[in-house]
């Protein structure tokens, strides 16, 4: 019996040994259920402890780092002790700092010229640097110049003498208005490499304060073109309000000269116009006006600039005197005076002019070629009242 009692108390020991030695919770009334406790108390007591307790002292290590500072402030002591020595290292650092420091350039710029004011006489070879920075003012005025190749079509009527720069801003030029005239021309051309022979009509029409001019060009296979330009007149001439080119569909600019300002049906941008401007019709008629008023004025190689307006833009277009010539037309042979207009651009049109003074300077031959090499060449043929 005795026996027995003693291997139950054994057993009964070992068991509490096992239990407490596996883990597992005494009190069964945890929050979470016995598999979760069995798998968490294991991971939790040696996890959930020792992470609280890693950060706490990582950041008390740290503040107790950053005093350590103040170890660091005994060294400064140390310096002030021996004051006697480190006066040669800086006199040392401060050679060196001038040889190697960014500054010295300018330093030793400044000290130049205040220290050496006889040597400024000898310094402009040296001087380069100077005119290098005196490089970068020419370049704005490179900058400027492209825009002066571009004249502004706000400007007015420019009428400069053989070798002479330009008259913009003189007071208007006089003209005189030719009667009403009705020219018809023979014409011949080329279209999209076609050549072709037609009729041309220009009919000049006015009452001393409006005018209106058209000119139609017609022939066989090629269809009708009509240029149509109206508008008043003014004591520096005409003043064109509208411009119309009409082939196979109609485009016009309309001048609002109030606001110096012309406008396009074919929704192309707005353009300045300054005094003077005129239309690819009434230029003509506008010029023959200027040499009208003042035939010895437009010596051979005179210049006259003028804001000429299509039914889609406005441009500067200058025309030079070349000379009288005897042109032998349908009409018969007639003295007339030549004005050419060259290109300035791949795309720009060349236009050349001769003009009639028995005509009053109305226009006897014109001459269009576009940059593709089309042209229309209109030669008179009779001229008349309308």
């Amino acid at each position: 019996m005795p026996r027995r009692a003693l291997a139950l108390i054994t057993a009964l020991v070992v068991a509490l040994h096992w239990l407490v030695l596996s883990g597992v919770p005494l009190a069964w009334d945890g929050a979470q259920p016995p598999p979760s406790e069995r798998t968490g108390p294991i991971f939790s007591t040696r996890s959930v402890a020792a992470p609280p307790l890693a950060p706490q002292p990582v950041p008390e290590p740290a503040r107790a780092a950053a005093p350590a500072p103040a170890p660091a402030t005994p060294p400064r002591p140390v310096v002030r002790k021996k004051p006697a020595p480190p006066p040669a290292a800086p006199a040392a650092a401060a050679d060196a700092a001038p040889v190697a420091a960014p500054e010295p350039p300018v330093q030793v710029a400044g000290a130049e010229a205040s220290m050496a004011p006889a040597a400024d006489t000898a310094a402009p070879a040296p001087a380069a640097p100077a005119s290098a920075s005196q490089a970068e003012p020419p370049v704005p005025p490179a900058s400027a110049a492209p825009p002066a190749q571009e004249p502004s079509t706000a400007a007015g009527i420019d009428i400069a003498p053989p070798g002479a720069g330009s008259s913009t801003g003189a007071p208007p030029p006089p003209v005189r208005i030719p009667a009403p005239t009705r020219l018809s021309f023979d014409v011949s051309g080329q279209a999209k490499k076609f050549a072709y022979n037609a009729r041309a009509e220009l009919l000049w029409q006015h009452d001393g304060s409006r005018y209106e001019a058209r000119q139609e060009v017609s022939a066989f296979l090629v269809g009708t073109r009509t240029q149509r330009s109206v508008g008043a007149i003014t004591a520096q001439g005409l003043l064109p309000e509208k411009f119309s080119d009409k082939s196979r569909s109609e485009q016009a600019a309309h001048f609002d000269h109030a606001k110096g300002r012309v406008t396009f049906s074919a929704n192309t941008p707005d353009a300045a116009v300054g005094p003077g401007a005129q239309d690819r019709l009434s230029l003509f008629l506008q010029l023959g006006a200027l040499l009208a008023a003042d035939p010895g004025r437009f010596v051979p190689g005179t210049q006259v600039t003028i804001t000429t307006v299509s039914a889609r833009t406005a441009d500067r277009w200058t025309f030079t005197v070349e000379g009288p010539e005897t042109l032998d037309l349908p009409a018969g042979p007639t003295p007339a005076l030549k004005l050419l207009r060259l290109p300035r651009k791949d795309y720009d049109q060349k236009a050349e002019l001769w003009v009639s003074p028995a005509l009053h300077y109305l226009p006897v031959r014109i001459k269009l070629t576009q940059a593709n090499g089309d042209f229309a060449d209109l030669l008179l043929r009779s001229s008349g009242a309308p």
